[in-house]
């Protein structure tokens, strides 16, 4: 059986996949999407969280085997991926991004894994200009090495990183960041769309590119203000960190956010290689680009 987790069954021998981060955060919440794809198609899902809550239930309610561990643990992994094949791999902005590389790579080569979806950043390279990218450019090459048939899902900011910036200001209805003008331009997509990405590659049994770019769309910060209905507010970086550890509570979060900031101020409103709409998202995941206007709807007047 390919792909199998456990008692799964399904049409044409169904397969089971196993989607790490399947419970979901506020900024992007990939793995639930990937997981619910995969079950409206009819797959066998082995969802890995790490907590056993409500959302592990609604998980087990829409068909998913729930495993609960420590990503970067091995003893939680190796059984979590024994008897799969195929797996989508996230793990947040945070500390222990290459524990939970190593443990994952390791395991899924044991087990002869033969496709890993991982959700990397539009700019990993080991001289990319935020410490995340570069540790994201790290975990690429041990999933190569692996063996695993990595797909590097190469990702742009998500909808939602704004939207948390914006829900956190409340009654002010703006979108405060470091960005100068709000002509500087952001790479931007919709977690949605990277999980169809993602569940495309995952259902595809021929061949990928290692490498895929997920952008839905370039937008200045102030046009992503105006979708939201609220106004932008450049931010000096000091007063940015602030308010930032008050919103994320974790300084990997808040060092790899104002880095990237950084980068967009730099570039303002020029060209960037990486600067551009990719097809994969209308090739992989069955349509276009989901815009800002329709991830917020009608924008409230401000």
């Amino acid at each position: 059986m390919i792909l199998v987790t456990g008692a799964a069954g399904g049409p044409q021998g169904s397969t089971g996949r196993s989607v790490a981060g399947a419970a979901g955060g506020a900024q992007g919440s990939t793995g639930r999407a990937v997981a619910g794809h995969l079950l409206e198609r009819g797959e066998a899902v082995r969802a890995f969280v790490r907590t056993d809550d409500h959302r592990a239930d609604e998980l087990r309610g829409l068909g998913a085997e729930v495993v609960v561990g420590d990503l970067r643990e091995i003893s939680s992994v190796r059984p979590a991926v024994r008897g799969v094949s195929r797996a989508f791999f996230t793990y947040p902005v945070t500390a222990g991004l290459l524990d939970a590389t190593g443990a994952f790579a390791a395991a899924a080569r044991e087990e002869g894994l033969t496709r890993v979806v991982e959700v990397s950043q539009l700019d990993a390279s080991p001289d990319a200009l935020t410490p995340r990218m570069r540790r994201h450019w790290v975990a690429e090459q041990v999933f190569d090495r692996a063996g695993v048939g990595a797909v590097h899902l190469r990702a742009a900011v998500f909808f939602e990183n704004l939207a948390v910036v914006a829900a956190a200001a409340g009654d002010r209805r703006e979108l405060a960041l470091p960005l100068g003008s709000g002509d500087t331009l952001i790479p931007l997509v919709a977690a949605g769309d990277v999980a169809r990405v993602a569940a495309g590659l995952l259902l595809d049994p021929g061949p990928a590119d290692p490498v895929c770019l997920v952008t839905g769309q370039m937008a200045s910060v102030g046009e992503a203000a105006d979708a939201m209905g609220v106004k932008y507010v450049d931010l000096p970086p000091a007063e940015w960190e602030a308010r930032a550890m008050e919103i994320y509570r974790d300084p990997y979060t808040v060092e790899h956010l104002t880095h990237l900031w950084a980068i967009f101020r730099l570039i303002g409103t020029g060209h960037h290689p990486l600067y551009g709409v990719t097809k994969s998202i209308e090739r992989l995941g069955g349509r276009a680009p989901m815009t800002l206007r329709e991830f917020f709807g009608t924008a409230p007047s401000r």
